[in-house]
Order: C-alpha cells, then sequence, then structure tokens
C-alpha cells in the first residue's frame, strides 16, 4: 500500500495532487494509516454498478459506525475492529448520510426506495417507515422534535420525529434540461430551514410551519459562467453553509454553473459571489480558534496563532478551494486527480478527502498542500466520516476502512 510523507517546510505545502503523479509513488511516509479493513456489502445484491456514495455516521458513545450501502442494507458496525454488528435491510440502495441521535439511541437515514428510516442504534429495530416517494440522500436535520429531510424530487418534508407523521412538506417542480447528478440537503437556524433545488433557487422556510421567508432567490438569473456564457446546468446542489459573513448571518451554497454565493440570511439577498469556483458539488466551514504555536507547546515562546475560518469548496472542474468567508476572494486553489471526489471532512486538524480514482488525501486547510495521501486498492466514492483523529470510509468494492491520522511530533525547543 503506498503512503505519502507528511509535506515538510512551507514551499513543499505548494504541492499539486496531479493524476500524471500521485505524491505517494516517490515519497513514501506514514500520517495515514489504515486501522483495519473489512469487507462488508454483499455484492450479489447489488444490480446497478458497485459505486458506494454516502457518508457514514458515527456513534461516539458506543463505539460505532453506521454504515450505508448500494447492496440494500445499513450497516451497523464495531468501531473498533470492523466487525458487522447488525444489518438493516431497505426495498432499495442505501447512498446517505444517516443522522445518529443519541439521545434517543435511534438513527435515521435514506433509502433509494423513496422511504425515510428510523431505527434503534442498539440493535436496528425498526421504528418507524416514512414514505417520500423518492430517492433520500441527505443526511436529515433534527430541530426542537422535528425532522427535515429533502428528497431527489426537490421536496423538503417535515416530519414528527417521534411520531413519523407529516408536519408540512414544499415542493418545486424540477427544472427540465441537463442535470447535474445529486441535489441539496437542508440547514436550519434562527426559525428558518434552508435548502437549494435544482433550478437553481435557494429557498428559505420556516420550521413552524413551511411558509417561505424569502422571495424567491434564483441563482440561475446571474449564474453566467465567467467567459460570459449563459448556464448549461440550473443546478444548486450543495446543501447551505449557515455562518455569520462580514456582520450579518449568512448563508453559503453553490450554483453549478454560477460560482459560489453567499447570501443574507434574513433577505436571501447575494452578499457576495465568487464565478470562478464553479463546478462546486459540496461546501465545508473550516474554523480553527486563535491558539498558542507549535513552539509554545514544546516549551519555547512565540506569538499565538491567530483564529482562521475558510469556507472550502470541492467541485471536480475546478478542484478544490479555500475562500474567504467575509469576501469570497479566492485563499488558495488546487488541482486534485481526475475524476470525481468526495466532499471535505474534518480531522485532526486537516481535511480529508476522497478520490475515485486515487485513494484519500489528506490536505492542509490554510493553503491547501498535499500532507499525505493513500491508495486502498479499489476506488472510492464514499465521503469519509472523522471524529478526532479517526475516519471511515468504504470502497467501491464494499471494503470499510479504519483510518487513523498520527499528528506530526511538537517542536521541543533545546
Amino acid at each position: 500500500m503506498g503512503l505519502a510523507a507528511t509535506a515538510t517546510g512551507c514551499d513543499s505545502l505548494g504541492g499539486l495532487a496531479v493524476p500524471e503523479l500521485p505524491l505517494w509513488v516517490n515519497r513514501p511516509g506514514g500520517a495515514l494509516s489504515v486501522a483495519f479493513r473489512r469487507q462488508l456489502t454483499d455484492k450479489n445484491k447489488i444490480e446497478d454498478l458497485a459505486y458506494e456514495r454516502g457518508k457514514p455516521a458515527i456513534d461516539v458513545g458506543h463505539m460505532r459506525v453506521f454504515v450505508p450501502s448500494q447492496d440494500g442494507g445499513l450497516y451497523a458496525v464495531d468501531a473498533r475492529s470492523g466487525e458487522v454488528i447488525y444489518r438493516f435491510a431497505t426495498l432499495g440502495p442505501v447512498q446517505s448520510e444517516p443522522l445518529y441521535d443519541p439521545e434517543e439511541d435511534v438513527v435515521y437515514f435514506g433509502s433509494g426506495d423513496g422511504a425515510l428510516y428510523k431505527i434503534r442504534g442498539k440493535d436496528g429495530t425498526l421504528v418507524y417507515r416514512f414514505m417520500t416517494s423518492s430517492e433520500v440522500a441527505r443526511r436529515p436535520v433534527l430541530d426542537n422534535g422535528t425532522l427535515f429531510v429533502v428528497n431527489a424530487n426537490d421536496t423538503l418534508i417535515a416530519i414528527d420525529k417521534q411520531t413519523g407523521k407529516l408536519k408540512f412538506y414544499q415542493h418545486r417542480t424540477p427544472a427540465f434540461g441537463i442535470e447535474i447528478g445529486g441535489y441539496a440537503g437542508c440547514a436550519v437556524g434562527s426559525g428558518k430551514v434552508f435548502t437549494a433545488f435544482s433550478d437553481g433557487s435557494v429557498m428559505a422556510y420556516s420550521t413552524k410551519d413551511g411558509a417561505e421567508q424569502w422571495p424567491n432567490v434564483d441563482l440561475t438569473l446571474d449564474a453566467q459562467t465567467a467567459d460570459g456564457e449563459a448556464p448549461q446546468y440550473l443546478d444548486a446542489d450543495t446543501t447551505p453553509v449557515l455562518t455569520r459573513v462580514g456582520n450579518t448571518d449568512g448563508v453559503l451554497v453553490a450554483h453549478y454553473d454560477g460560482g459560489v454565493y453567499a447570501l443574507e440570511a434574513e433577505s436571501g439577498r447575494v452578499l457576495w459571489r465568487n464565478e470562478r469556483a464553479v463546478g462546486t458539488t459540496n461546501l465545508l466551514l473550516w474554523e480553527q480558534p486563535a491558539h498558542g504555536s507549535r513552539a509554545q507547546i514544546g516549551g519555547g515562546t512565540g506569538p499565538d496563532a491567530p483564529p482562521r475560518r475558510l469556507l472550502i469548496a470541492a467541485s471536480g472542474r475546478t478542484g478544490l478551494w479555500g475562500i474567504d468567508v467575509d469576501t469570497g476572494t479566492r485563499v488558495w486553489q488546487k488541482k486534485l486527480p481526475e475524476g470525481g471526489i468526495s466532499a471535505p471532512v474534518e480531522i485532526a486538524g486537516a481535511l480529508m478527502i476522497s478520490t475515485t480514482r486515487y485513494g484519500l488525501f489528506l490536505v492542509e486547510p490554510t493553503r491547501g498542500g498535499v500532507i499525505d495521501g493513500i491508495e486502498p486498492g479499489n476506488e472510492i466514492a464514499m465521503t469519509p466520516a472523522a471524529y478526532g483523529r479517526h475516519a471511515f470510509v468504504m470502497t467501491n468494492g464494499g471494503e470499510l476502512l479504519g483510518l487513523v491520522v498520527q499528528a506530526p511530533p511538537a517542536v521541543v525547543k533545546t
């Protein structure tokens, strides 16, 4: 198994991950390692191509991982060994991101059969099944006893989390024309639930009754490309990210051909737009509080490291971006290996992404340089799940990997 070395020195952080020469070919190292490998899926139950998408959910208290699978099951796995605790079967592929609720010890997740499931975390007992009539792949959101979920038919649904009864729903007619696979999830804050649709609209609804809180915000209207061409794709497929933008509450979202936008949470007006970050399909808000320098940690002296905050945008067309949250300007941009890439996730102060052809990368957030990489011997389409220094992801061949990140030692003054 090939590994990439931890980058040393500021200049080496500028290295690009390129398909012609993956970094691990000539630079063996050990920042990223495999703790276990476990074959999970039943290949006889996979009717389509064996792409494993979605993202696992981690139950830290009971050391369990809930892994979606193309074979129509959700697997509960021991986080220490990868041993299967149980498998819950559905009527379609499970390519979603589950939501684990420690308060009830339950798991909410969607399936390609169009249903949203609630099961007991301990043994997989079904609590209820809510039929949405279209694939459910995005992670549900819980807020004050209400479960919010979006399906592939541009429908936002609010469900009573205890009874599984419908509270309200909002539907938009899907766009006509060429669409990119995937769709946005939802985010909740300040009494509103935010989501985006395949026609390029971004909407805010009341969490109480689903009433519209914005006028229609259609990103397609000004989404001509950076070259001045009309957009070919209308999709706004990224789950909104809620954060402060300058001095106001903001909503960060991307339009496939229009780039990345910051909208005012109260009104929906555009605060800024980065029209160069086209093709973005996933967003992550990366934040680092002010902290002591590495010299201080090692017993020396030095200035405190200032707080940092970046929007990380992942695009199969234009690469991985670090974008200033307040202004929308590019801080860094890095090319990625050809083929699909996953959403970025935070782990041990770094970012981890999976790539379809070249395995997993560990990326330094402030400059985007590659720290490490690992090629597990099979393609990966799934987004990793991470907690602390540990991560879990399944290959397209149905093999679950338990991964560990080894942080570099502190600098000790002598």
